[in-house]
Formats: C-alpha cells, sequence, structure tokens
C-alpha cells in the first residue's frame, strides 16, 4: 500500500507522540500547514496497532532550538511513554543538523512521515540539507527585503510597537546611521 507520495506504508504498532510545527502566527492562525501534518501522521498510522499518547503543536522558527517549549515536552513525552517521535516532515521537527542527530545519540527516535525508511546516514545527510536550504530562505528573504527597501517600501508596522518601542527603534536607527 502507498500513500498519494508514493510511499510504501505499513501497519504501525507502538506508541507515538506527535509534534506539528508551523514558523509564523499567520501560518498557525490558518491551520492550514498544520492540518497537512496532522493529516500525513495520520495517513503515516493509519492501520497497525498503535497509540498516540501525545500531540504537541508549536508556531515557532525552525531556526531555534533553544525555545521550543512544545518540542521540549514532546520529547519528555517520548522518554516517559518510551515513544517514537512523529514529524511530517523532517525541517518540521528542526533545521539544525546538530540538534537533529543529537536526538538519535540520546535515543530519542523518530519518524518522518515523509521518509520513514530513513536510516542514521539518511537522516544526518537531510538535516545538512534541511540546515542549508534554511540558511538559503534565510538569505533569499533578506534580499527580497533590502530590494524593497531600495524601492522605497515602508517595511513593518510602526503601530504594532508601543512608544517605548519606537522611541528605542529609532535611537538604533541613529546609532547605526551615525
Amino acid at each position: 500500500r502507498t500513500n498519494v507520495e508514493g510511499i510504501v506504508m505499513t501497519h504501525q504498532t507502538g506508541r507515538f507522540v506527535a509534534y506539528f510545527r508551523c514558523s509564523t502566527a499567520k501560518q498557525g492562525r490558518s491551520g492550514l500547514g498544520l492540518e497537512a501534518q496532522k493529516q500525513a501522521v495520520l495517513d503515516y498510522l493509519n492501520g497497525g496497532d498503535w497509540q498516540l499518547v501525545g500531540e504537541h503543536t508549536e508556531v515557532e522558527s525552525g531556526k531555534r532550538t533553544d525555545n521550543r517549549p512544545e518540542l521540549a515536552k514532546a520529547l519528555a513525552a517520548c522518554r516517559i511513554y518510551r515513544a517514537t517521535l512523529v514529524v511530517a516532515k523532517l525541517d518540521r521537527l528542526a533545521r539544525n543538523a546538530h540538534f537533529l542527530l543529537g536526538l538519535k545519540e540520546a535515543g530519542i527516535d523518530f519518524i518522518c512521515c515523509d521518509m520513514p525508511s530513513a536510516n542514521r546516514l539518511t537522516v544526518g545527510v537531510m538535516a545538512m540539507v534541511a540546515e542549508e536550504e534554511g540558511r538559503a530562505a534565510s538569505v533569499r528573504t533578506k534580499q527580497a527585503l533590502a530590494a524593497c527597501k531600495a524601492r522605497g517600501v515602508v517595511l513593518g508596522n510602526p503601530n504594532n510597537l508601543t512608544a517605548e518601542g519606537r522611541r528605542k527603534g529609532a535611537q538604533e536607527g541613529n546609532r547605526i546611521r551615525s
């Protein structure tokens, strides 16, 4: 049996903790990316004798691994229940190769629904690819914002700042320009 992407599906057994992540609050509010992730996990787990012992959802950049409280809870649940962490795609877990390889070293088993047969080597290579794509996406975003600025587009929304925030921003801008 294969899924819509042609990935061979097997009947899963055991305990699983699902982790879902989107990068921005706007994505989180729309729910579309999260819905797709949840469907990928359910499709992967479909059939078999499995138990989903926890679900954790986070809205946070994939760059940061130091401030991901829901991920920390998901990893703790994996340890407590001796469960496997299941994510829709590797880049939803992290784009940091060191972090991903550290999970394996820490004894946390995880499955990526988009490549369920991945082994240690595959995860290492894909982690490096995910890290590089994150870096490239950051460069592209900065270039696009610089191009907008060069065309005279005002970036950001000063209405979102407090008076104190505007004052600090103006001071910092003056410091940088001087």
